[in-house]
């Protein structure tokens, strides 16, 4: 198969790195970040025994490297672009005509060009073109780690993986290592996620101006985008933006439905941000002209007193099962409606752990500590079954030695409070 550098001869690109710049960057070493995130993950891989990691998430791979280059494109055809992680060597395998996009980074050691194995890109010599990439895998792993090491592997296509098994690896699921890596952050890391929410807070100020009754839905929601890709922040990973009636029941995204006078608007910002770092917290409006209703009130308040329970009892050294025990408790009324999760990590994009309502914890939930260093959303649905409206609230915490610090500092509502 023809492998294309179309930028082989380039002199140009040495500083490719710094495109992946903020207001805030010269605030930040990005060296000492990305140091810090490489590291972690290298030591959760030894503390499982796994050789190496194949990683073709995105997010992951941006979370090892600093490289970045078309997450959401390359999340959707995977595997066009991966990231082979060893103990002391990274080999980034880079999308068709990409190879120059890691020119610059201290983190990456090698870059070669990917072997696409999907059916898109093969056709109907997928199994061929699979078994090509896990012989080429194979090849390079068994240079670098041994013949039967053990190997982390993340969402490759099922003939991928078998191919790659038949030559004798030894695969388990890359997420335990990954995932755990990414739950704590360093000083230096948490600057990051404080420039991306306060560019996020720039983007929901200009999108609260911009509310008003008459606007639709898409028409309000694009301005948070907008000024969320002028500061260069990523992309929003959802559009979770409704209106009036749409509140309720939550997950509706936002649509041409025009607002209302006195309506509820909520908001949720799921905005992939500056360097990389996900700003998650949620906001509910009223369109006015007239004052908030007793019941629109009631719900925000409710919301309101769900978040700030929650966030008090957070602590480190708490266990996720002590915390769920511990919760708010949500009124009958408003149980079938309540949002899935108590509480999430929230790093690059939302991540471990997962905290459940006591009501779900048996089915669902699992037992960890929280640690700090750690940086949670905690999250509150409040909409009757059946009801008219919703409200939707969610602040975005870090996990201290002594106990926790608010990082989203937008404002909740006054009018809605009163």
């Amino acid at each position: 198969m023809t492998m294309l550098d179309w930028h082989a001869g380039r002199s140009d690109l040495a500083e490719i790195a710094t495109l992946d710049r903020a207001p805030q960057t010269e605030e930040i070493d990005l060296v000492a970040v990305r140091g810090y995130r490489l590291a972690r993950l290298r030591a959760e891989m030894a503390r499982r025994d796994i050789a190496a990691l194949i990683l073709s998430d995105p997010v992951n791979i941006r979370y090892a490297t600093g490289t970045r280059n078309m997450q959401v494109f390359s999340a959707r055809n995977a595997p066009s672009r991966y990231l082979l992680v060893t103990g002391d060597r990274t080999i980034l395998y880079e999308f068709t005509g990409c190879m120059h996009l890691a020119a610059g980074f201290e983190t990456v050691d090698e870059v070669r060009p990917a072997l696409t194995a999907s059916f898109v890109a093969a056709g109907p010599r997928i199994a061929a073109r699979e078994r090509a990439w896990a012989k080429e895998m194979a090849l390079t792993l068994k240079e670098l780690v041994g013949a039967r090491a053990t190997v982390g592997l993340e969402r490759m296509n099922a003939g991928a993986a078998l191919a790659l098994g038949a030559h004798g690896v030894r695969l388990v699921d890359a997420q335990a290592p990954v995932e755990m890596a990414r739950a704590i952050k360093s000083a230096e890391e948490m600057k990051c996620v404080r420039a991306s929410l306060r560019a996020t807070e720039t983007a929901v100020a200009l999108m609260r101006a911009a509310l008003r009754p008459g606007i639709s839905e898409n028409q309000l929601w694009s301005v948070l985008h907008q000024a969320v890709i002028a500061q260069d922040g990523d992309y929003c990973e959802t559009r979770l933006l409704s209106s009036g009636a749409r509140t309720n029941p939550w997950f509706q995204e936002s649509g041409p439905r025009i607002i209302g006078a006195n309506e509820l608007i909520a908001l949720d910002t799921d905005v992939v941000g500056c360097h990389g770092y996900y700003s998650d917290f949620s906001r509910s409006f009223h369109s006015g002209p007239a004052k908030p209703s007793p019941a629109q009130r009631t719900l925000y308040k409710t919301a309101r007193e769900q978040v700030e329970h929650n966030m008090a009892i957070i602590r480190p050294g708490l266990s996720f099962r002590d915390y769920a025990e511990r919760a708010w408790d949500i009124p009958e009324r408003y149980h079938a409606n309540r949002y899935y999760l108590s509480a999430h990590g929230c790093g690059m994009t939302g991540e471990y752990p997962y905290l459940y309502h006591r009501a779900d914890f048996a089915d669902a939930g699992y037992d960890g500590v929280i640690e700090p260093g750690m940086t949670l959303c905690v999250e509150s649905y409040i909409g009757e079954d059946g009801g008219h409206e919703g409200v939707k609230l969610e602040q975005q915490i870090l996990v201290t030695e002594t106990g926790t610090e608010l990082l989203s500092e937008f404002p909740f509502e006054d009018a809605l409070m009163a």
